[in-house]
């Protein structure tokens, strides 16, 4: 008969070693991180015609991320505009900060601070003192949609669980008009537009539906469509 004593101690050692391989499997199979970096251009076109173009930057800082694009915009009715926002985020896309500059007639702006699902807003439009509110979300994930800034969307289809899909529903700030809101992402599968294939996304308000383009490999975002508006981006 075997030494029970000793089967006892390779029997411990066994299972100490089962353990620390199950943790390292599972930490292996920890989802990826949300955000990644990414830098380009979009040309924005409205109606089939060229009305702006945005340059963005996405990049690691400060143990989390980055976000900033800038919009020179000239539309036939309107005088020519350029929207400068920056967006800080968490490692999981969460919202740190967004501060937004609107150069038009009149320069415009605001600064938001966000924390426990509480948006704090200072706004400061040119000749008036600056305003102040707080808009209360049931979750620190929040969508920041602004105004003429498409580099957001991309954020958003980080955000997106692509391991769930299914359509998920996430709490959003339009910046520049003061809006809190919902919106719908959905995935819609293989998309191909003008004999290139993408990664489908559907983003969906009570009164807007946004179609996302995304590079199959990575999910960067590289076309935009907003039907109803007849606005088309995509990257150069």
């Amino acid at each position: 008969m075997g030494n029970p004593l000793k089967s006892k101690i390779m029997l411990g050692g066994l299972t100490a070693c089962l353990l620390t391989l199950s943790t390292l499997a599972s930490q292996s199979q920890k989802k990826p991180a949300v955000m990644a970096a990414d830098k380009g251009k979009f040309t924005i076109q409205l109606d089939g015609q060229t009305v702006g173009h945005e340059e963005f930057e996405v990049a690691p800082s400060s143990g989390g991320w980055a976000a900033q694009g800038t919009t020179d915009l000239k539309t036939p009715d309107s005088p020519a505009t350029r929207v400068t926002g920056a967006l800080t985020l968490q490692p999981d896309g969460a919202p740190i900060s967004y501060e937004w500059t609107s150069h038009a007639e009149k320069t415009n702006g605001a600064k938001i601070l966000f924390a426990n699902g509480i948006a704090k807003i200072t706004l400061q439009m040119q000749g008036a003192r600056p305003f102040e509110q707080d808009l209360t979300f049931n979750t620190p994930l929040i969508a920041v949609l602004d105004n003429n800034l498409y580099y957001q969307y991309g954020v958003l289809a980080r955000v997106y669980d692509w391991s769930k899909r299914g359509t998920q529903s996430l709490p959003v700030l339009i910046p520049q008009e003061l809006t809190p809101g919902s919106v719908n992402v959905d995935a819609t599968g293989s998309v191909t537009v003008k004999g290139k294939s993408y990664d489908g996304l559907r983003v969906a308000t009570s009164d807007l539906e946004v179609l996302l383009f995304l590079d199959s490999s990575n999910h960067r975002l590289m076309r935009l469509e907003v039907p109803a508006a007849k606005v088309s981006v995509f990257r150069d």
